[in-house]
């Protein structure tokens, strides 16, 4: 009867530890959502969002954005990708594009902070400031105005206060980066984006 009890208390506690090393990281997954790191290089992104860029106004051809897949990944990755963005707001008209991505009525509420990867490209040049939005059910944008930028991959991290606009994080639909005229230096150029996620700080 002894060694059945001596057994049962070691399997026991063997049981505690290996369900202790399974629960960490689970925790540490419910404290930051990975939207989009982009490393299949292909849609969807990790929340099932389509994502993609666009144009003021197709028609002309003096501006643009143009997003293609990149394999550069923030984390080191070598079969990872991320995605260039190759911007031109350098026209006559008024100018502004960008890229968008979808997120489905995602609930972030238990999150407090945006976080993603940017990088310029020194040999095409690169702005160092971008417009950052978030839409909510209302589908209005709320931005936020991101510098900073450098020729090498830095995380940015904006808290959801921020975007002033945006009362209710339940139901979030789009993130949204843009590039203009007014806030593009240079107005030609080509960033890189990787790892977009949700945390709570």
């Amino acid at each position: 009867m002894k060694l059945a009890t001596v057994t049962i208390a070691i399997l026991s506690v063997f049981v505690f530890l290996v369900s202790g090393s399974v629960a960490r990281p689970v925790l540490a997954q419910q404290a930051e959502l990975v939207v989009a790191d982009f490393d299949t290089g292909d849609k969807p992104n990790n929340v099932g969002g389509d994502f993609g860029s666009w144009d003021k106004d197709p028609n002309d051809t003096t501006q643009g954005c143009k997003m293609t897949f990149e394999q550069a990944d923030a984390l080191g990755d070598a079969a990872g990708y991320s995605i260039r963005l190759d911007y031109d707001v350098d026209s006559a008209n008024p100018a502004y594009n960008g890229y968008w991505m979808k997120l489905n009525g995602l609930d972030a509420s238990q999150y407090n902070t945006l976080n993603f990867y940017v990088k310029g490209d020194e040999a095409k040049g690169f702005t160092k400031r971008l417009k950052i939005e978030m839409k909510d059910a209302s589908n209005k944008p709320s931005s936020f105005i991101l510098s900073g930028i450098t020729g090498e991959w830095q995380k940015f991290s904006i808290p959801f206060e921020k975007f002033r606009a945006i009362q209710d994080w339940k139901t979030i639909n789009e993130f949204v980066v843009v590039f203009d005229d007014i806030n593009s230096d240079p107005k030609v150029g080509s960033v890189l984006l990787d790892q977009v996620t949700f945390s709570a700080e």
